[in-house]
């Protein structure tokens, strides 16, 4: 199986921890209520997302943010802006 769908199969197994969390919120800018784990959900998930493994991590790119899912426990370990350079 393609390692793309495998992640997208296991999308409701996407999770992080609380330090995980708060890297998120902090790196994307997002607001203290938003919800991380569905806001990398929804960017995993969506057709324009580019999804490609590289040893233990999946790295999940659409548009200018990039999140990195470790491949065997589904953790999202951080997510970044993508600099427009």
């Amino acid at each position: 199986m393609e390692d793309k769908q495998i992640l997208l199969n296991n999308i409701d197994n996407l999770h992080t921890t609380e330090m995980g969390i708060n890297r998120i919120r902090k790196n994307l800018e997002l607001d203290a209520n938003t919800n991380a784990v569905a806001y990398c959900k929804n960017i995993v998930t969506d057709k324009n997302c580019r999804i490609y493994k590289q040893g233990k991590n999946w790295y999940c790119e659409k548009d200018n943010i990039k999140i990195t899912v470790n491949s065997y426990s589904y953790t999202i370990i951080t997510a970044h802006l993508l600099s427009n350079s």
